[in-house]
């Protein structure tokens, strides 16, 4: 897909320990697993961060931190692989450009929901469900007078547990397939109704992790705030 877009593979270092906390070893993670192969990978806080506005009717967060190398790119094409997440019960296309475009530093920032830079405490959960969506808006909000953003989340291998869990949870709930708007806020929804659409036996695990923290408040607060709806039109393509 990166090739068919003639497109450059972003990502930004970690705001926890392990080998994508620095620039040089994230590098060397990233060929390790192919990446470096098929495409140029840009760590977009190699050369630090910027700030970029966030909504006036952001109610955490007083800007986003993003790697600077994030203002060479007029567009972007965010492939998510949607997933449970133990803290913020689910991943997908919000949490890809809030927490995946955060450089290190903005991570943390709304890790603590607003409250610190240098500090995952100080937050509570609702606060850090608040603040993935309005750093989601943020970045939508800023390539919008460009070329805009295409999003994309892959519904298959769903665990309850993110893809950056280093021991994840065996997957429960079988394949579904790939959905793509422009609205992150539609995307995300429409996954999560798919999964409580889908029978308990496969989906029960997965239903409890987003209970269990309250996930939908990140999509509730993404609607307040204006980033996109809930609501959607379901169009199969096959």
């Amino acid at each position: 897909m990166v090739q068919s877009v003639n497109g450059t593979i972003v990502e930004c270092n970690t705001a926890y320990g392990g080998s994508r906390t620095e620039t040089a070893l994230h590098k060397q993670v990233a060929q390790d697993h192919g990446f470096t192969a098929i495409a140029d990978v840009d760590i977009m806080d190699e050369n630090g961060s910027i700030q970029i506005p966030v909504s006036d009717k952001a109610e955490n967060l007083k800007y986003d931190i993003v790697g600077k190398n994030y203002e060479n790119y007029d567009s972007m094409l965010v492939l998510s692989h949607f997933k449970g997440h133990a803290m913020g019960g689910f991943g997908g296309a919000i949490k890809n450009i809030s927490i995946g475009i955060g450089s290190s530093q903005g991570k943390t920032y709304i890790h603590s929901g607003g409250h610190s830079e240098t500090s995952w405490d100080g937050g509570t959960q609702d606060e850090f469900l608040e603040s993935m969506a309005e750093a989601a808006q943020a970045v939508h909000n800023n390539k919008q007078n460009d070329g805009g953003i295409v999003y994309i989340s892959v519904m298959n291998h769903l665990s309850v547990d993110c893809d950056c869990d280093g021991n994840p949870a065996e997957p429960e709930m079988n394949d579904v397939g790939i959905l793509a708007s422009y609205d992150p806020v539609a995307l995300d929804q429409a996954c999560v109704d798919i999964v409580y659409n889908t029978d308990k036996s496969e989906s029960g695990a997965l239903i409890e992790r987003i209970e269990s923290r309250n996930g939908i408040h990140t999509l509730e607060h993404a609607e307040k705030i204006g980033l996109g709806s809930r609501k959607y039109n379901l169009v199969n393509i096959d």
